[in-house]
């Protein structure tokens, strides 16, 4: 198995723990240059909040976009979302990714921003 194949097993397999948790989850989606999050509905598979560093407010301030700080920085705009489309309690879901790094910055400041997972 190749590199991508083996973190798109780990991540199926997440994906069915939550979904028979029924909870809404915070997915996160990191390449080289960037890093995505987003706040999807248990039932409906409905996006509720994104946050990215391709917005205009996170490009300005960390124009290169993959960096710990502007990963911070997008898990505070991906909390302050949810909190603002009335979710505060979500699955954390890292797409068969490591949990260091950006992830863990991301994840790190949602919490801080009044997500619990």
């Amino acid at each position: 198995m190749d590199k991508k194949a083996t973190r798109q097993r780990r991540s199926a397999k997440t994906r069915v723990r939550i979904a028979r948790q029924k909870a809404v989850r915070l997915t996160v989606h990191r390449t080289n240059l960037n890093i995505y999050a987003q706040v999807i509905d248990a039932t409906g598979g409905k996006v509720l909040a994104t946050a990215s560093t391709l917005e205009k407010d996170v490009r300005a301030k960390h124009p290169k976009g993959s960096d710990k700080a502007a990963a911070a920085l997008v898990g505070t705009r991906i909390a302050e979302k949810a909190k603002a489309a009335g979710v505060t309690e979500v699955a954390f879901d890292r797409s068969g990714f490591s949990y260091h790094g950006r992830v863990k910055a991301l994840a790190d400041a949602a919490r801080e921003g009044g997500l619990k997972f």
